[in-house]
């Protein structure tokens, strides 16, 4: 597969390879030779080969609300949330002269900063500082509900680790990069997919434990409503809007965890359709009650979203709805593909889906981040 014609970013001193030259190359003496073009004064004798590459695709997911965000226990947070298909981050790693960076799509363009931070502390913490070339093949929606900025690091990171066989947990990691301060959801969902329960983080900072993992049905659909005029809180303003909000009843947080505990888990593991999305419901109703300030006096942050999914909800359709994270993306679960399809086409014919607007089917997904080390293919070979 040839180099990206994407953007570089050279983060170590040396020379690039051009993109689109010959994946295989070869240092014999002080100069590089790639179909004609002299590149570097190298050490000699130094080989590798372009096509050995570490693939990583992470999946996106679904962050369906907090336990307790006020901590009326003493635990902060704790989360539930869901992995979908459909929304992925795809990395790639290989070697290279120096270090470079490169993304194949604008989206992807926005990250690289933010992807050479994270490879700077994997070398950081882990002592492993040979030059790559790390390639953003497509990342998931920035400030979008997806957890892209997890993903992100996380897909880097394991990408990192696979190359240099390093065997560290994906919560280590998670935790050197400094994810998983609120929320568990991505870093398991990472490892799992699946319908996921965390407990809040640690007193020491660590990531969330899991508490629950349930493989949600195959043939349950949600439908994703995106809002590219919008986007939901993240970083600094994340943190300032959460320190803003007055504390939610400790009555509250049990109803939520009273919802999770004998709705939405039961339901989902016992395939009761009509229980699960009751549960999901009335937690995002609680949650978005409780958020409503920092969201314009709103349960959604996208109004055009909102009006979607309440009329989902005043409607005949049977489906768990609500806002994933901070939005401005919705969600309407279902319980099979033909209901979503029957969704759809009422939702348009209902004048409902304003321009900015997309919509999408996907289904919930049962497994984490796969993997490809095409240098273990070469040596099966």
């Amino acid at each position: 597969m040839p180099a990206s014609p994407g953007r570089v970013v050279p983060k170590a001193p040396g020379t690039e390879i051009a993109p689109g030259l010959s994946r295989r190359c070869r240092l014999t003496g002080r100069r590089l030779t790639i179909m004609g073009h002299a590149v570097l004064a190298v050490p000699p004798r130094m080989h590798f080969d372009l096509s050995n590459t570490v693939t990583l695709r992470a999946p996106g997911r679904l962050h369906l609300g907090f336990l307790d965000p006020s901590g009326s226990l003493g635990r902060h947070f704790g989360s539930i949330g869901l992995v979908i298909e459909g929304f992925e981050t795809e990395v790639e790693i290989s070697a290279a002269l120096a270090d470079r960076i490169t993304a194949d799509t604008p989206e992807g363009d926005t990250q690289m900063a933010r992807a050479g931070a994270y490879l700077y502390t994997l070398r950081e913490r882990s002592g492993r500082r040979e030059p790559l070339h790390l390639r953003l093949l497509r990342v998931l929606p920035a400030h979008g509900g997806f957890g892209s900025g997890t993903q992100l690091a996380l897909a880097i990171a394991r990408a990192f680790a696979q190359w240099h066989r390093l065997d560290v947990s994906t919560p280590t990691l998670a935790h050197w990069l400094g994810r998983g301060q609120r929320s568990g959801i991505g870093i398991h969902g990472f490892d799992q997919g699946g319908l996921l329960v965390d407990g809040g983080p640690t007193a020491d900072g660590r990531p969330a434990p899991l508490l629950s993992r349930i493989a949600l049905p195959q043939a349950w659909r949600i439908v994703v409503v995106q809002d590219g005029r919008e986007r939901g809180l993240s970083g600094g303003d994340e943190k300032g809007a959460m320190a803003g909000l007055a504390a939610m009843p400790a009555e509250r947080a049990a109803e939520i965890c009273h919802e999770v505990l004998m709705r939405v888990l039961p339901g989902a593991a016992s395939a009761e359709f009509d229980v699960f999305a009751r549960g999901v419901s009335r937690v995002q109703q609680l949650l978005g009650e409780h958020f409503a300030p920092a969201q314009n006096g709103c349960t959604y942050t996208s109004a055009a979203v909102g009006r979607l999914m309440d009329w989902v909800g005043a409607s005949a359709h049977q489906a768990a709805i609500g806002q994933s994270s901070w939005g401005p993306t919705g969600f309407a679960i279902v319980e099979s593909q033909a209901h979503a399809e029957s969704l759809e086409r009422a939702m348009r014919s209902a004048d409902l889906v304003e321009p900015g607007l997309v919509l999408r089917i996907v289904a919930p997904r049962n497994r984490g981040a796969e993997i490809t080390d095409l240098r273990v293919a070469r040596r099966a070979r």
